[in-house]
């Protein structure tokens, strides 16, 4: 059975408690419930994973 995903690939996440924006690196899979996620911290690249209830969808602006 496939769980629908809240989130995707490239999408531009943060965590509901607050912190920077982050995108989705890696989905979850049937071994692993966490989106992979990655960010900037000043030059410093930055990788975690988050259960999709953490996370909330950046509003992103139209072009």
């Amino acid at each position: 059975m496939q769980v629908e995903n809240k989130f995707k690939v490239g999408d531009i996440v943060k965590i509901k408690s607050g912190g920077p924006d982050m995108t989705i690196q890696t989905m979850p899979s049937q071994r692993n419930s966490y989106y992979y996620c990655q960010w900037f911290a000043g030059k410093k690249l930055e990788i975690g994973h988050f259960p999709e209830g953490s996370l909330e969808l950046v509003a992103q602006e139209v072009k």
